[in-house]
């Protein structure tokens, strides 16, 4: 990631959080590191007061506390290691065009993935420039707390005195607080504001679409390769993780979390599907209603939020290489070749892309606007297809930042280039405008069509 420099003119910008200090960038201004609520271990995130002293703006928001995460560092070029990590992590960093806006630019907030337990807005990967400089877009990428510390938690009915869950929800809704105060002072339109993410990020997006209290926040969402096929029933895992976690207080070290982290995760990877994703939100704890009442928070938010929701073809094929107890049979003569390619399709269809359209076609039924795509970038060409993740390279950062990454292996850098800008210029025009013609194509990258009512 591009450094700050310390010209005599830094950008200021004079928001009701405070005077905002950032940095120039080429042709972008960026102001990073904010802080958008104080926090305390296994507590909800706290509304800062105005700063009495100018805010410094000119580092990296640090990382929620994770473990390394060796195969996905690979595959995706990029380690957490480098960056600094810390629990008071909740900040966000805004990357605007450092031209002068003719008018209020839309906002595009960036709601970063990694299962809930890895992952940081301001990793090099995500770098947002290319997204704000080309599209005119003021971009925002939210760092949240993870794992033990951000999504473990909660009563059963009748208990008392458990700690709270969703402790990371409502971290990415104080940020879009914050966002909504503030944006103006970035050349932001604080009424148009879309959320993006990707995986657990997307993920995050469906459930803050049903939550409490956000239906100002955001206008539009764009959900990427959510697993939502995992979201019911996972009422009793969360219980048996909540529980695990309990050796662990607001003394205990860091090592110590991280430590009980794993154990918790362990306790959830024994839920047969849950267990695929064990961290994540859990309903009917604030700020989210019981699950029999979710559908209902999200038919009464349609009408209020587009959607543009979808899948890339071959999400699996990012984790299938890496579950070592299958690879024997996959090695099987032409039998395990057929097993290999029936599980892939069978994983990307029962948890992406068949949950991916009934959520749109839910949401169409109850009065909003939806599309839903498909990605196809890389299918048949990159070493693992359009896997789980090849959005990203096509988003953020560039090729000097995504080379070395497992999951374009196979791809080269015009392709990577061309077809980047083109699925820049659709997210911003969605985020721009909330529309998207009925049926559309980025040739070789992406096909769209309209959900309607049924």
């Amino acid at each position: 990631m591009p450094q700050p420099d310390t010209p005599a003119d830094p950008p200021c910008f004079n928001a009701p959080a405070g005077e905002i200090i950032g940095w120039h960038d080429g042709d972008v201004h960026r102001a990073t590191g904010i802080p958008y609520a104080r926090t305390r271990r296994f507590q909800p995130p706290e509304r800062l007061a105005r700063a009495e002293q100018p805010i410094d703006a000119t580092q990296w928001s640090p990382a929620s506390p994770q473990r390394p995460m060796q195969a996905f560092n690979r595959l995706l070029g990029v380690s957490t290691d480098a960056m600094a990590q810390q629990e008071d992590c909740t900040r966000l960093s805004i990357c605007l065009p450092s031209r002068p806006a003719t008018k209020a630019r839309p906002v595009m907030v960036w709601i970063h993935g990694g299962s809930y337990i890895f992952g940081a807005g301001d990793l090099p990967i995500h770098d947002t420039k290319p997204l704000a400089s080309e599209q005119d877009v003021v971009v925002v990428s939210i760092t949240y707390r993870l794992g033990l510390f951000g999504f473990v938690g909660g009563a059963s009915k009748g208990e008392t005195g458990r700690r709270p869950a969703n402790l990371g929800l409502l971290d990415m809704i104080a940020a879009l607080d914050w966002i909504r105060d503030n944006i103006a002072a970035f050349s932001g339109d604080p009424d148009n504001v879309t959320l993006f993410g990707e995986s657990a990020g997307g993920d995050a997006i469906a459930h803050l679409m049903a939550a409490d209290g956000t239906k100002e926040l955001f206008r539009r969402a764009i959900i990427q390769s959510a697993p939502l096929g995992i979201t019911p029933g996972r009422r009793a895992m969360h219980t048996a993780m909540a529980r695990a976690a309990e050796n662990v207080g607001e003394h205990s070290s860091l090592e110590a979390c991280l430590d009980t982290q794993r154990q918790v995760e362990k306790i959830g990877q024994r839920y047969l599907l849950g267990g695929l994703m064990p961290f994540g939100v859990q309903f009917g704890q604030a700020p989210l209603p019981p699950l029999d009442q979710r559908q209902s928070a999200l038919e009464q938010r349609a009408p209020h939020c587009d959607l543009l929701i979808g899948h890339n073809a071959d999400e699996a094929e990012l984790f299938i290489p890496e579950a070592e107890a299958l690879q024997g049979l996959f090695r099987l003569p032409v039998v395990g070749m057929w097993c290999r390619r029936a599980l892939s399709r069978a994983i990307t269809a029962g948890l992406y892309s068949r949950p991916a359209e009934r959520f749109a076609q839910q949401h169409a039924a109850a009065g909003g606007h939806a599309w839903h795509y498909r990605l196809d970038w890389g299918s048949k060409r990159a070493a693992r297809g359009a896997c789980h993740s090849i959005d990203l390279p096509l988003l953020f950062a560039g090729w000097a930042q995504w080379q070395h990454a497992g999951i374009i292996e196979g791809m080269n850098k015009q392709e990577l280039e061309n077809s980047s800008r083109q699925l820049r210029a659709l997210w911003a025009r969605f985020a721009r405008e909330g529309t998207l013609e009925a049926h559309g194509t980025i040739e070789s990258v992406l096909e769209w069509h309209r959900v309607t009512k049924r």
